[in-house]
């Protein structure tokens, strides 16, 4: 999909007339400033752009005086490449600790102790798999946990769908409420050109609404199919009823090292948090407040490096040794290789559009939709133009980094914060992903709970109306706020 874009955009930038906006000390486009300019690239130039449009997208740097991105130019980074190590880092770092087996054992435990308090234990699984979400945009992930919750919920008298909702519905709204996820909100927050840290505070206040219905609106179904089993949407294969019987043996303790393993985790992500927050901001509600003495203010860089450290401590807390953790991180960082790999090809695009000057044209083209309206409307027109691309391309990362580059200034136009527009932006990515064929995890979770695709889509869509309503109140929320 991105490279058919990359050509696209390509051949597009042919057509489109280009121009640029003036800009202020700060880099930001100044509204009414719009004028059509000469690119000043002769076909082999374009041509250049698109054949180096992937190493650009990683490392071009920015001439300070033409704007043109080039790898050999003298200037700030245009690439993504700080992003792109950062993906690496937080690769290696869930490898290493998925590889210690204390999350998958602590998530079975906690499945194990509530496993006689169906209820509590739909909210328990949920929750966890929300705030795993929000932070590390825990996905595909949840499909190793379909073998221990889909006979747990039939040995509760759920049936599968309860498992499926319970599973895809609890990690899914938190990725679309993310709070830190590096994979959404980080990289939106990078293309943005604003702190990870900004607009936390509307995305935490989400994320604890939207969880309570999610999680309501799955225990609501399940105690229908409790009491009325006729009323299943998904039914009941042969033998679920026994299978799940068979299946609530108790999984062994966690050790002292699985123990400590998990500690460093939340002190890890907790540790992350307290340090992109921009707490003088937050606690005083002004943007331009002084930043205390005590706020680390860190990027990418710095969250980068975390994480590198954050994967060898945890392999020394779980006595990997130096062989095992050493491949592991190797691993980590080749797993993750794919929506690193995203980001940087997204990015290419980008500097397709830059070269040849049609950024500030298409800018201007939006502005001219978007002008006039109130910051409500503005906001929830972000949200709903993102839906449509977020089906084409399912992946946050590059998502993302395609489409900021283009509604982040928007936002200076309407005097809106940037950071609504990446709230909005990854409401949109989040909710679309809850349903869309074109997602893995949304694709393989029914298929692994043997639940068919249009049984699901007859499940969920009543939540995802209430969702829908839902985010275009809180973005309309932030976007006045601010």
């Amino acid at each position: 999909m991105l490279a058919l874009v990359t050509v696209a955009v390509w051949a597009l930038a042919f057509a489109i007339p280009s121009g640029e906006y003036r800009r202020n000390a700060d880099g930001k486009p100044i509204q009414g400033t719009y004028h059509h300019v000469p690119s000043g690239l002769s076909f082999g130039g374009h041509l250049k752009d698109l054949f180096l449009s992937p190493v650009n997208g990683l490392y071009g740097i920015q001439d300070a005086k033409t704007g043109a991105v080039g790898p050999d130019n003298t200037g700030d980074l245009y690439g993504s490449a700080g992003v792109f190590l950062f993906v690496l880092a937080i690769g290696a770092f869930i490898t290493v600790v998925f590889a210690t087996g204390a999350l998958d054992r602590g998530i079975a435990r906690l499945a194990h102790a509530l496993r006689t308090r169906g209820a509590l234990l739909i909210a328990g699984i949920m929750v966890v798999f929300s705030v795993l979400g929000t932070v590390e945009g825990f996905a595909e992930e949840t499909l190793g946990f379909y073998g221990l919750i889909v006979p747990l919920m039939l040995a509760l008298g759920y049936d599968r769908m309860v498992a499926t909702g319970t599973i895809i519905l609890g990690a899914g709204v938190g990725v679309l409420c993310s709070t830190v996820n590096p994979f959404a909100t980080g990289v939106a927050s990078s293309a943005a050109d604003i702190s990870l840290g900004d607009g936390i505070v509307l995305r935490f206040l989400m994320w604890i609404v939207l969880t309570a219905v999610t999680v309501a609106y799955v225990v609501r179904y399940g105690r229908r199919v409790q009491r009325r089993p006729e009323r299943s949407i998904s039914g009941f294969l042969p033998g679920d009823r026994e299978h799940g019987e068979q299946s609530t043996q108790e999984p062994p303790e966690l050790t002292g090292r699985h123990k400590a393993v998990l500690a460093g985790v939340a002190l890890v992500f907790t540790f992350m948090i307290f340090s992109v927050v921009p707490w003088s901001s937050a606690l005083t509600g002004k943007a331009d407040a002084v930043p205390y003495g005590w706020e680390l203010d860190w990027s990418f860089a710095e969250l980068a490096a975390l994480f590198i450290v954050a994967a060898v401590l945890v392999g020394l807390l779980a006595r990997m040794g130096e062989q095992k953790l050493s491949s592991t991180i190797v691993q980590g960082a080749a797993d993750f290789i794919s929506p690193a790999l995203v980001i940087m090809l997204a990015r290419g695009v980008t500097v397709i559009m830059n070269n040849a000057k049609v950024t500030d044209t298409v800018l201007h083209a939006i502005e001219g939709v978007v002008s006039g309206s109130s910051n409500a409307v503005f906001a929830i027109i972000v949200f709903v133009v993102n839906l449509p691309l977020a089906f084409l391309i399912p992946s946050t990362s590059g998502h993302a980094t395609l489409a900021m580059p283009i509604l982040a200034p928007l936002a200076d136009f309407a005097g809106v914060s940037r950071s609504v527009v990446v709230t909005a932006w990854q409401s949109a990515s989040g909710w679309m992903n809850l349903w869309v064929p074109t997602t893995a995890v949304t694709i393989g979770g029914v298929s692994l709970a043997k639940v068919r695709y249009d049984q699901y889509l007859r499940f969920i869509w009543p939540l995802l109306a209430i969702l829908f309503v839902l985010i275009c109140g809180f973005v309309s929320l932030g976007a006045v706020a601010t």
